[in-house]
C-alpha cells in the first residue's frame, strides 16, 4: 500500500516519466493470502450484526479494495499512452485512495482480531479488468461506471448496519470510502464522455452497447441516483440496461 501511495507522490512531483515503453502484465502480483475461490463456493457471512458477519464484510470489502489498486494503476499503465497527464493524474491519485482504503479496513479488521487474507475471496473485479484488457472505452464502462457505481447504491446501506451494530469506527471508514467513490465514478464517467467525443461516439448508446457485449453481470437496482448524479453518471446510462433488460 506504501508502494502505490509512494507511486502517485513521485507522479505529482514530476519524478515519473509520461513513457508507456514496458508491456503492463497480464496479472498483479498477489499474496500468498487469501485464497480466490469462484464466487458460488464463497461461504456464507453468518447472522447480520454479529462480529464474525461485521469480520467477513469488512474483509469482503477490503479485497476489493486491494483490486481496486490494481485496477487504477492498471488503467494508467495499460491505456495512458496518447492520453493528456491528466488521465494519469487521475487514476493515480484514484490509486492512491484505494491504497489508504484497504490499510483503513486491514486496521479495523485486526482491532477485531482478524486481518486480510484470513478469509478467501473471489476474483470477479480482476476479472472485469482482464475482459476488458483490449479496449480503453470497455474499461471504463465495466469499472467505474458499473462496478464502482454499484458500491454508491449499496454503501448507505452497509454504513447503517454497522452503525446499528455498534461499530461506529467502520461505518466512519465506509462513509469515507463512499465519498471518495463518488470521485472515483465521476473520474470514470468523465474520461468515458471525453474518449467518446474525441472519437465521434455517442456516449450513451456506445456505454449500453459496451456492458451488453463485456458485463457478466447485471445493472441491479435500486439505484442511488443522487450519488451517481453527484458524479455525472446520469440515468439515461443505465436505466436502459438495467436488471431484467440486460441481455
Amino acid at each position: 500500500m506504501k508502494a502505490a501511495r509512494a507511486a502517485a507522490r513521485a507522479w505529482r512531483r514530476g519524478d515519473l516519466a509520461h513513457e508507456f515503453g514496458v508491456a503492463m502484465p497480464a496479472r498483479p502480483a498477489r499474496p500468498a493470502t487469501p485464497p480466490l475461490l469462484p464466487p458460488a463456493r464463497m461461504p456464507k457471512r453468518g447472522k447480520a450484526g454479529s462480529q464474525r458477519s461485521r469480520i467477513a464484510m469488512l474483509h469482503a470489502l477490503a479485497h476489493i479494495e486491494f483490486g481496486a489498486i490494481d485496477l487504477a494503476f492498471d488503467m494508467a499503465g495499460r491505456f495512458g499512452a496518447g492520453l493528456p497527464r491528466a488521465f494519469i493524474d487521475d487514476w493515480l491519485a484514484v490509486g492512491a485512495d484505494e491504497a489508504i482504503h484497504f490499510a483503513l479496513l486491514d486496521r479495523r479488521l485486526k482491532a477485531l482480531g482478524a486481518h486480510y487474507g484470513a478469509l478467501p475471496a473471489h476474483d470477479g473485479l480482476w476479472r472485469a479488468a482482464a475482459d476488458t484488457a483490449h479496449d480503453l472505452l470497455a474499461r471504463l464502462a465495466v469499472v467505474p461506471m458499473v462496478l464502482e457505481a454499484r458500491g454508491l447504491d449499496v454503501t448507505p446501506a452497509t454504513v447503517a448496519a454497522f452503525e446499528r451494530a455498534g461499530d461506529a469506527r467502520a461505518a466512519a471508514i465506509l462513509a469515507r470510502i463512499y465519498r471518495d467513490e463518488i470521485r472515483h465514478v465521476a473520474a470514470g464517467t468523465r474520461w468515458f464522455r471525453t474518449v467518446c467525443e474525441s472519437r465521434g461516439l455517442a456516449a450513451v448508446p456506445h456505454w449500453q452497447k459496451l456492458i451488453r457485449s463485456h458485463f457478466r453481470g447485471t445493472v441491479k437496482p435500486p439505484f442511488n441516483d443522487s450519488a451517481r448524479g453527484e458524479a455525472g453518471l446520469s440515468r439515461d446510462f443505465y436505466e436502459g440496461v438495467a436488471a431484467s433488460r440486460l441481455v
